[in-house]
């Protein structure tokens, strides 16, 4: 297929050919990895200025998405790619072939650096979906840190650099810059930006931004990361948000309010407990899906509203194809009793054979499936059985079908079981988005197209 890049695109690139730490905030479907591939070749072969690059991704996304980028793209077919991937002799194997992209998963990053030291030999890293290194305590973090010296350029992109606040971008921008603009340590750029906020005497629990914190941090970074929305340069499907509400029967409900507020719910065999806050919260999201662990790992039924409520959507939609995002193994579980015929996406197979239309019901872990797979071909209708917490997941996860390339209307459908944990879910993803795009629009490219010729490839 020959690559005529949208004008956006071209921007993208040359950002990342202009500057030797970028990031890149481009939102879901906008062809990041594309973009990226073109910037890396002229590199390679046109500018001469890198010899070796590392591409560091989720799992799924190292197995399949940039190789198969590789194929698509008439210019890029000549690019080689070794799968640093798999048991270690194999990941050995792959390292010492004589290719121009070497990808990693982001798990064995740790593995890699080790297994080079001081002899890190890649000149350019790319890391895809940045924010999973937005924990400084990570090891993957840390590993990345140690070799950022002998790193000549760095490429981060992602399309959720925050998901849940700025504290999230201190580790990434520091990755891309080593200090340079939110200082060289989380403590010293927490002092500078943040109070405490919910604390119990000297423990901290949660920071807030000081007055004008929020847009000294967009300036400050504003001229190594560019946003660029969808909606702003491509023809993106409708979008339509639908609620789908479950009522628990009142011994249902009972059941779920004691667990609440006892954190124990006694039963024969095995009794569910909750030793925190943290606990609780997961045993009450188990039970608002209709099931939920005991102490000895056996799934308790509580109920099957979700269940009756996903039969609804399904013969609603007529024969069209689902995607269903689960939480749990026991959702999976009892929803490929339901389901029958449903497949859960594993493999490169499964996602062929989904784009192809011959999977009517996929089922998937938002963690597993949320990033990087392009999925649109496939369906054009989603059901969350289970709604994550991380607007991360939840951002990625709808994009699968939410992108450039969708032909129909997207539909996603949120089963939300009433009175329960789902509604608060709901309402802190609505928060964290509102910060999210705060960010996005303050150091969103301004593409001026008229003063600039597009580069044909």
């Amino acid at each position: 297929m020959i690559y005529t890049p949208h004008d956006y695109q071209d921007y993208a690139a040359n950002q990342i050919l202009d500057k030797p730490a970028c990031g890149i905030l481009l939102d879901l479907g906008m062809g990041k990895t594309v973009v990226t591939l073109t910037a890396i070749d002229e590199l390679l072969f046109d500018r001469f200025e890198v010899k070796k690059v590392l591409v560091v991704a989720p799992l799924r996304v190292a197995e399949d998405t940039w190789s198969k980028e590789c194929e698509k793209w008439d210019h890029l077919k000549h690019l080689q790619i070794a799968k640093v991937l798999g048991p270690e002799k194999n990941r050995i194997a792959a390292l010492k072939s004589n290719v121009d992209i070497y990808i990693v998963n982001r798990e064995n990053v740790v593995w890699l650096v080790n297994h080079y030291g001081k002899a890190w030999p890649f000149d350019m890293v790319v890391i895809d979906e940045f924010s999973s290194f937005k924990s400084p305590k990570a090891k993957r973090f840390k590993a990345l840190r140690k070799v950022r010296p002998l790193i000549k350029r760095i490429v981060g992109l992602t399309g959720t650099p925050a998901p849940n606040g700025l504290l999230d971008l201190w580790p990434q921008i520091y990755l891309l810059d080593r200090g340079e603009r939110l200082g060289k340590t989380l403590g010293g750029y927490r002092e500078r930006y943040f109070d405490p906020d919910k604390r119990n005497q000297e423990m901290v629990f949660s920071y807030k931004l000081k007055p004008e914190a929020e847009k000294a941090i967009y300036e400050k970074i504003s001229d190594i990361c560019v946003s660029m929305k969808a909606q702003d340069y491509l023809q993106m499907p409708a979008r339509i948000n639908n609620f789908v509400r479950v009522e628990m029967a009142p011994n249902e409900k009972t059941l779920y309010r004691k667990l609440e507020k006892d954190m124990l719910l006694p039963f024969t065999g095995g009794d569910i407990d909750a030793a925190n806050a943290a606990v609780l919260s997961n045993k009450l999201l188990q039970m608002a899906n209709g099931a939920v662990y005991d102490e000895n790992g056996v799934v308790r039924q509580i109920h099957r509203r979700k269940i009756d409520a996903i039969e609804d959507l399904w013969e609603g939609a007529n024969g069209k194809p689902i995607l269903v995002f689960y939480a749990y193994k026991h959702d999976k579980e009892r929803l490929q009793e339901f389901f029958k015929t449903s497949r859960e996406l594993n493999t490169s197979q499964d996602i062929t054979d989904w784009n192809a239309g011959t999977i009517p019901v996929a089922l998937a872990h938002p963690a597993s499936a949320g990033h990087g797979l392009n999925l649109q071909a496939g369906g054009h209708i989603i059901i969350w059985f289970g709604i994550p917490w991380s607007l991360e997941l939840y951002q990625q996860a709808n994009g699968r079908l939410y992108r450039q390339g969708q032909n129909e209307a997207v539909i996603i459908h949120h089963i939300v079981t009433s009175g329960t944990i789902d509604e608060d879910v709901i309402k802190a993803l609505d928060r964290k988005d509102t910060g999210q795009a705060a960010l996005l629009e303050a150091v969103k490219a301004r593409v001026d197209i008229k003063s600039r010729t597009k580069r044909s490839v």
